[in-house]
């Protein structure tokens, strides 16, 4: 198909103003009240475990489940689509209970969360124990799982068989691919066995080695035309979304156009229908160099760093734990034990 359309016009995207920050706020250790958390437990404020302390007070208005016919709703009404990664249940509640529309589990995780170099190496098994965990925290969000790399590329019925895998074990409710025209029809295929897809073309990471590294692409008229052409295919093919990764704005926003299925940009300037950012980008928690297109909203790494070095300081000192912090015996307990040593010291003499 020749891309004509895209070339000619440009769609305008209804900007939305910027939202002010803010946080869940959890009460000082001294508070005496409770509170019923989502898992169903009552435990105090004061202490208890993670799945209950994480966010105690809703982000936002209520609102209703996000699904893929809500991502095309979106796109029809000009309204911004947000995603952010998340791989853990605390990462996982945050974010769905700021009222992102999309929690990608990406394979970024094999960086952010398990030290590999890059994406090629995370496996399928790895990437559904942590798709299960973002499952158990988001209740609104869309949860869209990344299919490693070697789960599709190989043979249509096996990435059948590992996207069904994310589906029934890791309870995602879209997987995501990477690649165009060469990757529809195992697409299709896949979206036939009643799985959504979400397509993934230009930067895309599991192609580093072919592409020599991560470089932006779609920068000559060639590339532009094989973008239009990937993003084609793609939405013919009916992928319920497309990631566009590392391409000039000005593409991204033809793309955009062109196609019906809504575009999520992540280094794809702002005239894309969504945009996603890696969790650990946004809140400082990667180490090394950002791409110039991360906007850090947070400086965690910087806020964790502190506390760890807080504690140490305070166990190496003696002031943590003080008393107020320690479990105590009952009175009738403590007295009926100081008897008892009594009787001890007694008897030793």
């Amino acid at each position: 198909m020749t891309p004509g359309k895209g070339f000619s016009k440009l769609r305008t995207v209804r900007r939305l103003s910027p939202n002010v920050p803010f946080a869940s706020i959890i009460p000082p250790a001294s508070s005496n009240n409770c509170k019923q958390t989502r898992t169903g437990s009552i435990r105090r404020v004061c202490g208890g475990a993670l799945e209950d302390t994480v966010s105690l007070t809703p982000i936002g208005e209520p609102r209703h489940k996000i699904t893929t016919a809500t991502l095309r709703e979106k796109k029809f009404h000009h309204e911004p689509i947000t995603c952010l990664t998340a791989y853990d249940y605390a990462t996982a509640r945050l974010v769905d209970e700021a009222g992102i529309d999309i929690a990608l589990v990406g394979d970024s995780l094999a960086m952010t969360m398990l030290g590999y170099e890059n994406t090629l190496s995370v496996t399928v098994d790895e990437m559904l124990h942590h798709v299960k965990a973002v499952r158990r925290g988001v209740k609104d969000a869309l949860l869209i799982a990344d299919m490693p790399y070697g789960s599709y590329q190989v043979d249509p019925g096996v990435a059948i068989l590992n996207a069904t895998r994310f589906v029934k074990e890791g309870g995602a409710e879209a997987v995501k691919m990477e690649g165009g025209e060469k990757r529809a029809e195992v697409i299709r295929r896949v979206i036939e066995a009643e799985i959504p897809v979400a397509g993934h073309i230009g930067l895309t990471p599991q192609s580093v080695n072919v592409m020599g590294g991560y470089k932006v692409q779609g920068k000559t008229l060639n590339a532009i035309e094989q973008l239009m052409r990937d993003a084609v295919a793609l939405d013919r093919a009916g992928v319920c979304c497309i990631y566009l990764e590392g391409i000039p704005r000005e593409v991204a926003a033809m793309i955009m156009a062109e196609v019906e299925t809504p575009t999520i940009g992540i280094g794809a300037g702002p005239d894309c229908d969504g945009q996603v950012l890696v969790f650990h980008d946004l809140v400082n928690l990667t180490f090394g160099h950002a791409a110039k297109f991360v906007r850090r909203y947070g400086d965690a790494a910087g806020l964790i760093t502190q506390s760890l070095l807080a504690f140490k300081a305070d166990v190496i000192s003696h002031q943590f734990p003080n008393d107020a912090e320690s479990y105590h015996l009952p009175k009738e307990t403590q007295a009926a034990l100081e008897t008892v040593l009594h009787r001890k010291q007694a008897m030793q003499r």
